[in-house]
């Protein structure tokens, strides 16, 4: 029986999910939309694999991504870590001795400095879409040109235009100038690209030591356009792994893998959860000054599990058989 480490990344935009062997190859990958529904589209991506794979077993799993907590109490995950720790956990195991991991996603982008395989330094961008690959998506739409194209006609730009890329509604409002203008489609397409990677060095990467070797990864590395403007405003080359869109899920099984070596065992619930129905559902604790905003998952009538309070009096209340709902 083949062993792997499930390795999941729950995303406002996406849900990314490996199986990862003994290797450290990735022999599984799934880039689904995670459309607001993370725990059916998570419970998808398992049947997929499991309609895929015969004769396998999960050896450990880890997650992470702004829903890593979720994922946890669906999946039993043996570690749950955030982002910047999993992207560069991936972006060691593929460059050894990466300095720099340059990371865009469809709602935020980060980058992460590293030295001797530590980081040492790192910043996030969670507010301005002009950083971000929503705002490449929004304006490809604009334009009337499919994203998948987006990098290629960059590449095909003479005498890329200048757009203002600090904010995103005066980056669309001054493309729109530019064409009345009537310069061409690659040129405007080009100077998006550099606007993007203006927005991202002089918000994200202020004061940063953005040093070789850089990796970058994340759905936008997809965009040759945005590598090339990287590289011509860095002035220096830039990697794109070959997994650079499932990174962070890669990241989270490779800690899982060293986690389940640690402690001989794994608190994985099994392949089957996938066709258990849950339910989800929040209230707002008023018993202090936090008012912590608790979540429940609830299935077979049953709390399973509560998350979100900060001193833990909900989620500890919870006793090992479970709460039947009233």
């Amino acid at each position: 029986m083949r062993e792997y480490y499930l390795g999941v990344d729950v995303g406002s935009v996406s849900t990314n999910i490996i199986l990862l062997d003994n290797d450290s190859n990735v022999v599984v990958k799934k880039y689904l939309r995670t459309q607001g529904k993370p725990i059916e589209i998570l419970q998808k991506g398992l049947r997929e694999i499991k309609n895929e794979m015969d004769d396998f077993i999960i050896k450990g799993v880890g997650t992470t991504g702004s829903g890593r907590q979720l994922a946890s109490i669906i999946l039993g995950a043996d570690i749950v870590k955030n982002e910047i720790t999993s992207h560069a956990v991936a972006a060691i195991n593929f460059v050894p001795n990466v300095r720099t991991v340059i990371e865009i996603g469809g709602q935020d982008s980060k980058i992460i400095i590293l030295k001797d395989g530590i980081v040492t330094d790192f910043a996030m961008n969670t507010v301005c879409a002009a950083g971000t690959g929503s705002f490449l998506d929004r304006q490809a739409s604009r334009l009337g040109i499919d994203i998948q194209d987006f990098g290629k006609l960059a590449l095909g730009s003479k005498n890329p235009v200048r757009i203002a890329g600090r904010c995103a509604v005066f980056a669309e409002s001054d493309m729109i100038h530019k064409q009345q203008l009537g310069h061409n489609q690659e040129d405007i397409v080009g100077g998006l690209c550099q606007a993007l990677v203006r927005n991202y060095l002089t918000n994200v990467g202020k004061g940063k030591d953005i040093t070789e070797p850089i990796v970058f990864q994340g759905g936008v590395a997809a965009n040759q356009g945005i590598k090339n403007a990287f590289e011509e405003a860095l002035g220096a080359s830039v990697f794109i792994p070959e997994h650079y869109d499932v990174m962070g899920a890669i990241g989270a099984a490779i800690l899982a893998k060293e986690k389940v070596k640690e402690k001989k065992k794994t608190n994985f619930k099994g392949i089957d959860i996938a066709n258990i129905e849950y339910k989800v559902k929040g209230f707002e604790c008023n018993d202090c000054a936090n008012m912590c905003e608790v979540i429940e998952i609830i299935s077979d009538n049953k709390i399973t599990a509560r998350y979100g309070d900060k001193c833990g009096k909900w989620t500890n209340s919870l006793n090992d058989n479970d709460q039947k709902l009233a």
